[in-house]
């Protein structure tokens, strides 16, 4: 059974290279599952610039199907998903193309079945990166707020399977999950 991390915070908070030092802690293979697209030149100077920083991890690329690639994950593997944020933007640009929609509840399952998935497989620890976007104003748009509630709803799910929860604020780890520092 995998270890769960979660590491969020918001937008350029350290959040991937704290899950980068936390999983070159372990021993174990090192596999980046990336969900980000390469959508423009931008995101794919971007992409080659993390790359850089991984030289020594084998880095998958999957935008979607999440759950298979935990099904094949090799024994004692440290896997670092980068990020939660983007594969939920993905899965509602993909129901949008297919005129589906995604509802709270069918985003929980999703969540849950992956999380199995997860914990599951043969991997030894498994650090999951997201964004908390629910800190800030309400979007103006319905697809914006839509967004925002399925992303929290995901990151509450793999809150309440992860062993540790980390949120990071200006490049500040804060342990959230467990704590012993609250008592209620």
């Amino acid at each position: 059974m995998a270890g769960l991390t979660l590491i969020t915070g918001g937008c350029r908070s350290g959040k991937s290279r704290f899950a980068l030092e936390k999983a070159n802690s372990v021993s174990g293979k090192k596999i980046f599952l990336a969900t980000c697209p390469r959508i423009d030149p931008e995101m794919d100077e971007r992409i080659q610039r993390h790359q850089k920083e991984r030289t020594a991890w084998h880095t998958i690329e999957e935008e979607l199907q999440l759950s298979p690639v935990f099904d094949s994950m090799m024994p004692e593997s440290i896997v670092l998903l980068d990020c939660l944020s983007l594969w939920i933007n993905n899965l509602m640009f993909d129901s949008n193309n297919k005129n589906q929609n995604l509802t709270q509840e069918s985003v929980k399952d999703t969540c849950s079945e992956l999380g199995k998935h997860i914990l599951n497989s043969q991997a030894k620890n498994v650090i999951l990166v997201t964004n908390e976007v629910g800190m800030g104003i309400v979007p103006e748009n319905k697809q914006g707020r839509m967004y925002r509630d399925l992303l929290g709803i995901c990151n509450q799910t793999f809150a309440s399977i992860a062993s540790e929860v980390y949120f990071l604020v200006s490049g500040i780890p804060i342990r959230i999950k467990p704590s012993s520092d609250i008592s209620l």
